[in-house]
């Protein structure tokens, strides 16, 4: 959850904590995208059914996001 929140961050779609100025920075988050489809791969098999789709829902929502987001880029 923490990466999600990281991207979301990144990407300008939620407030930095503390109100710290974070800059957009959309290839860090797709850099931390990719780190979340990496823990995916790598924990096939290892997750129940309700944390592997939990995992595949936030990897979709981020992706779709990323994707209007570089658009507008």
């Amino acid at each position: 959850m923490s990466l999600a929140t990281q991207v979301l961050v990144q990407m300008g779609e939620m407030p930095a904590p503390n109100g710290m100025e974070i800059p957009v920075d959309l290839t860090a988050a797709r850099q931390t995208i990719d780190i979340i489809a990496m823990l995916q791969r790598r924990t096939r098999g290892n997750l129940s059914a309700e944390e592997a789709h939990f995992l595949e829902e936030v990897l979709h929502s981020l992706r779709s996001s990323f994707v209007l987001k570089s658009k507008k880029a």
